[in-house]
């Protein structure tokens, strides 16, 4: 019988299968093999290892990793005032001479994530949450080298953002086309989670075209990964075994804020379109079909007698727009745009956004079970981006704090304000002139010295005509109107 055990343990060691035994918690039952008696992998002919597939990813990794960079964002926050009536003569008497209330100090407060270089001049693609709100952005290389950049332009629906480092010679990564990455491909996600520095995972690509909700949710085609993503990864890589940029590291779905394997990029295709728009004028135009869609159900499809659960279903029209004008009606089902089939609402509204203002487009539609075919000019989507005041000196972003947005009537429906013209207030900085004055995010800036204004350029003439006085500024605030002041100096 012992010898019988001996030789039972002897095939268990040469098969290497004691080390598994021993991490499963099994080496109570029998001692773990010394390591030089554990058998290696059988070896070919000419002495590689003999396995299946890609054995080793460092060749890739050595050419993705330099131009994977760490994106480090900071702004300035002020405490809360400790003492509300600090300045009010009749509690200063209460404090020593020389002594005052506790006054609100600047903290500074950052943001972490990653971003690649897709330009040998110093363009760097990252995601918008990165440098949301950023007022120093610094960029870190592989190689310890550190650089300001300045914020060429953000897109808010997409999540994408462009910045620019000074310099030549960058390393950069090739653009793959995402359009035909497939469901099973093997990818690797390079970036900084958690600040640990540059951490490459892999894994292979779950599904594509998701839309999660989870951001703005405007303009999302997500490729869904189960390469491990985690805090600080937003705006990395996602490669290829080619070494090609086929994704923008973006999202992870997760109830803990860790990774369990469910991780979203923006498709290479769109950070490359929305890229170039921005690096042209600092801003997305977007085409505007003029209607409100949603998913054929199954339950749907069989009411509408319809065959398919592809496309997407009008709920509404737009009056005067270019859907009503092409004769789109509520109750059709958009199959299908200049040939290209819809799998939902999401590609549809993602298609023509990307032909953009003043495209025509064939619309393939199925009407009380009959297919037709309709042609609408595109009109421009109003920017759901807050248009920022420019740096410089007079009233921008950094010396009042305030950023603006032209209101449209759809986003007075949406976000029910009873306003029919003015500067929707997106953003007010906590500490700058904006705030203290009292205005507030939703706020309505309908007049400035007495004068409408309804673009950021109305409301920079205004402010400086105000010069050295506080500027008188009529706000519309839910239901009522109230005057606010802005004194520009204390920016």
């Amino acid at each position: 019988m012992n010898n019988w055990r001996n030789r039972v343990a002897a095939a268990l060691l040469a098969a290497g299968s004691i080390g598994a035994w021993s991490v499963y918690g099994a080496d109570k039952a029998m001692p773990s093999a010394p390591a030089a008696v554990t058998a290696a992998a059988p070896a070919g002919a000419d002495g590689r290892i003999v396995g299946t597939g890609l054995d080793s990813y460092a060749a890739i990794v050595d050419k993705v990793a330099p131009a994977v960079v760490t994106v480090k964002s900071e702004r300035r926050a002020r405490a809360a005032q400790q003492f509300p009536f600090a300045q009010d003569p009749f509690f200063r008497r209460f404090f020593p001479e020389g002594e005052s209330p506790e006054q609100p100090r600047q903290r500074r407060e950052g943001g972490l994530g990653s971003g690649v270089i897709f330009s040998a001049d110093g363009y760097v693609l990252t995601n918008h949450h990165v440098v949301d709100g950023g007022e120093e952005i610094t960029v870190e290389l592989t190689d310890r080298r550190s650089f300001k950049a300045k914020v060429v332009g953000t897109d808010a629906p997409s999540d994408l953002a462009v910045l620019k480092i000074e310099g030549r010679n960058f390393p950069t990564l090739p653009l793959g086309d995402s359009d035909k990455v497939r469901v099973g491909d093997v990818v690797l996600a390079v970036g900084n989670p958690m600040g640990v520095g540059q951490t490459v995972t892999m894994g292979i690509i779950s599904a594509k075209g998701r839309a999660t909700g989870l951001g703005d949710g405007s303009f999302e085609d997500f490729l869904q990964t189960d390469a491990p993503i985690n805090q600080g990864n937003s705006g990395g890589a996602l490669v290829n075994t080619r070494g090609e940029l086929v994704g923008i590291n973006s999202q992870i779905l997760s109830p803990s804020g860790g990774n369990i394997g469910i991780g979203f990029a923006i498709p290479v295709n769109m950070a490359q379109y929305v890229s170039k728009a921005l690096m042209a004028g600092g801003r997305v135009h977007r085409g505007m079909l003029g209607v409100t869609v949603q998913q054929v159900t199954p339950a749907l499809a069989r009411s509408l007698r319809l065959d398919m659960t592809g496309g997407a279903l009008v709920s509404s029209v737009a009056p005067n727009g270019p859907a009503a004008e092409a004769g789109v009606k509520r109750g059709d089902v958009i199959t299908a745009i200049n040939g290209l089939k819809l799998s939902d609402s999401n590609a549809l509204r993602n298609h023509i956004a990307a032909l953009g203002p003043g495209a025509k487009a064939t619309l393939t539609i199925v009407r009380d079970g009959h297919e037709r075919t309709l042609t609408a000019k595109l009109d421009e989507l109003p920017s759901k981006t807050a248009e920022a005041m420019p740096t410089g000196d007079g009233p921008d972003r950094s010396g009042v704090g305030l950023s603006v947005q032209p209101l449209t009537p759809e986003t007075a429906r949406r976000m029910g304000i009873d306003a029919t013209a003015g500067l929707l207030v997106t953003n007010v900085d906590p500490s700058g002139p904006a705030a203290e004055a009292g205005l507030q995010r939703g706020d309505v800036i309908e007049e400035v010295e007495g004068k409408q204004v309804q673009s950021v350029a109305e409301l920079r003439k205004e402010f400086s005509r105000a010069g050295d006085r506080p500027a008188l500024m009529l706000v519309r605030r839910g239901d009522s109107s109230l005057y606010l002041t802005l004194d520009q100096s204390k920016g």
